[in-house]
């Protein structure tokens, strides 16, 4: 079952939380998309599938759809969230040039800006704050160049990044699980995604870092403790890396009011 709840609305863009508590591994009946949108996931994640191409969708791969694209969905793994955004013509052409759909690797910042327009939501200034989060996130996504299209690869990533989402520990035992061997894996990391493997780990634990903090987590010591980190310096540098801002500033700017 899929529910959507509107998070808010203007004439030129329209922005939805999605649940969906489906539990199926079959694909839907096809699904055509009306206008210019980018969806993003909270949590969980699904499969889409377009032009014949399948993709998992998770926090850390989101997609950009255009009007007129056919999909087909499912949900192998469970239920998920995620934020939906309809763009009207005019405003997608402002922020971007571009014609073509695809997935889009979700790093770190672009995951911030997701959370900052959800911050914004919550703080109910939808004709300012909102309206310059959202064009914040678009500039964001919409620079990020699309995942690549490597179908050899693409089974074996999706099946890595499921292991590493449920904290499957060390690049050598993943790929005895996986049956590969470590370089094949490196390797399809970086065709794939774009990024090596260890920044893919690193991206994923922030991702959790960052939902603790905008769960008003103020212990930083056992954060760093419970994600893996070796102190809470090491925490404090890799989130500095990956998002351009300190553990103890984000959580300011993931307040409903930031300033």
């Amino acid at each position: 079952m899929r529910a959507a709840v509107e998070l808010a609305a203007r004439p030129g863009f329209a922005a939805y939380a999605v649940s969906c508590e489906d539990d199926h591994r079959g694909w839907s009946a096809p699904e055509q998309r009306s206008g210019h949108g980018l969806v993003l996931v909270r949590r969980g994640r699904f499969r889409r599938r377009l032009a014949g191409r399948v993709a998992d969708v998770d926090p850390t791969v989101g997609y950009v759809s255009l009007p007129g694209d056919e999909e087909y969905f499912a949900h192998p793994a469970g239920g998920d969230v995620c934020t939906s955004i309809t763009v009207s013509p005019d405003l997608w052409h402002t922020m971007t040039g571009a014609s073509e759909h695809g997935d889009v690797y979700v790093d770190a910042r672009l995951d911030l800006a997701h959370r900052r327009l959800l911050a914004a939501v919550r703080g109910q200034d939808v004709d300012y704050a909102v309206v310059e989060a959202l064009l914040h996130l678009l500039g964001v996504a919409l620079r990020r160049a699309t995942v690549g299209v490597h179908d050899s690869d693409s089974a074996l990533v999706a099946r890595a990044r499921a292991a590493i989402a449920d904290g499957h520990p060390g690049l050598l035992p993943l790929a005895e699980r996986l049956e590969v061997s470590p370089y094949r894996l490196s390797r399809a990391f970086s065709r794939e995604l774009g990024v090596s493997l260890t920044h893919y780990r690193n991206r994923v634990r922030v991702g959790k870092a960052l939902d603790r903090l905008e769960a008003g987590e103020s212990d930083l010591a056992a954060l760093a403790v419970d994600l893996g980190f070796a102190d809470q310096a090491h925490l404090t540098r890799t989130v500095r890396a990956h998002s351009g801002e300190t553990p103890a500033v984000l959580r300011r700017l993931l307040s409903p009011s930031p300033a």
